[in-house]
């Protein structure tokens, strides 16, 4: 974004004294209390000090500007001059003045340089319009001060639209980690292209029981079962909340005798179908199966074995199918390899699982024919149209799709 052109008029070499002296008693006016100017002639100074300011000194203007930095009703003529003014001029305000309402921030954000954006970041208590309108510019060091800013607010679609920025710069994740609107449907999904330590931060925050909700609906299940799973909305949500991960109807149907079984002729080489049967026997959908064997980190095979109860070594055993080294150059065990049984060791089965079963739901129950479509097209003016799993997996599986 090109810096704005200056409202400003060169200003002659030597300006006078009376200038100065008439600008500090007009500002002095405008500061006046209210009990001894009314708005009228508060308006009518501020106007007369904005034609002079037009033609004035940044000296001049930047003492005007600290001199109002604390009046609690500047006249919007006044403050919005001044805020699109230099950094040097605008900084007095955006510093010390705690009265600017978020329409002078966003006009000055959209109006002025990266520096004032950057300022704005920065402020106590910036609420969340500012904070969505500063993520939209895409500025990175803007977004990265904002990050930094614990008394920032952040809508759930601008926490959203930082994740998305996080695909492309990384250095991002470790700030967005720390922020406590995060939510899991952010987390789980930047988690596919996070690091090592983030993901590690992702799992110890997020991959929660789901002890509460079994307890909440647990006669429920019974209930769906006599009407035969009809509703598609119950049995959806039913299906994230079960104890149960594998999916028992699939064995009839699989050329495998168990889990077990597919995943011991997988460890010879993992073929697509072997991977098919592994997934409906772990109770994924293919997409989900594929999303995790492709990944370059391995974690998600930790995740599988350990939310379907798979022993220690069935990691090992895909990990050999996948052709991972198991050991380094010099005959040590494969420093991935053993970060991957690291997370197995770490996680319980039912938070396993929860991360499992959400996977699933974002990266596959949410592909709706118009979602493929977004994700191809690049449609995210159309986001707003999509559920929280929709836009998961818009996020998730973007790229898989050569977006």
């Amino acid at each position: 974004m090109t810096d704005p052109i200056s409202p400003f008029a060169k200003p002659i070499a030597v300006p006078p004294k009376s200038r100065a002296a008439l600008l500090k008693r007009l500002a002095d006016v405008v500061c006046l209390p209210a009990s001894r100017i009314n708005a009228f002639e508060r308006a009518m100074c501020a106007d007369l000090l904005v034609e002079m300011l037009r033609e004035a000194v940044v000296e001049e203007r930047e003492k005007v500007a600290r001199r109002l930095a604390n009046l609690s009703d500047m006249p919007g003529s006044l403050v919005r001059l001044l805020l699109r003014d230099e950094v040097v001029v605008a900084r007095a305000l955006l510093e010390n003045s705690p009265n600017l309402s978020d329409a002078d921030l966003i006009d000055c954000l959209y109006q002025a340089t990266q520096e004032h954006r950057r300022l704005i970041a920065i402020r106590r208590g910036v609420g969340e319009v500012v904070a969505d309108a500063l993520v939209d510019m895409g500025e990175i060091s803007v977004v990265e001060a904002l990050l930094r800013n614990e008394l920032a607010r952040f809508s759930h679609q601008g926490v959203e639209n930082v994740v998305a920025l996080t695909r492309d710069n990384p250095g991002l994740i470790a700030l967005l980690l720390k922020r406590a609107e995060l939510r899991p449907s952010h987390a789980y999904v930047m988690f596919w292209w996070a690091d090592a330590e983030a993901r590690r931060t992702i799992l110890q925050r997020f991959a929660v029981s789901r002890e509460i909700l079994q307890e909440a609906v647990g006669d429920v299940f019974a209930v769906a079962s006599e009407e035969g799973w009809q509703d598609p909305l119950s049995r959806k949500a039913l299906q994230f909340i079960e104890r149960r991960q594998r999916n028992r109807a699939a064995i009839a149907k699989s050329p495998f005798d168990s889990l077990e079984d597919a995943v011991a002729a997988a460890q010879t080489g993992l073929t697509r179908e072997t991977a098919e049967e592994i997934s409906y026997l772990a109770g994924l959908k293919p997409m989900t199966g594929a999303k995790i064997f492709t990944d370059a980190g391995g974690e998600p095979i930790a995740i599988l074995c350990k939310a379907t109860g798979l022993p220690r070594a069935a990691v090992r055993a895909l990990w050999r199918g996948l052709r991972r080294p198991e050991t380094d150059p010099q005959g040590a065990p494969s420093p991935g390899l053993e970060r991957v049984l690291a997370v197995f060791d770490a996680i319980a089965v039912d938070r396993a699982q929860t991360v499992l079963r959400y996977w699933n739901w974002s990266l596959s129950s949410a592909l709706t024919p118009a979602l493929l479509k977004a994700i191809r097209d690049g449609d995210t003016d159309a986001i707003d149209e999509y559920s929280v799993p929709q836009r998961a997996a818009m996020l998730a599986l973007s790229r898989d799709f050569g977006r």
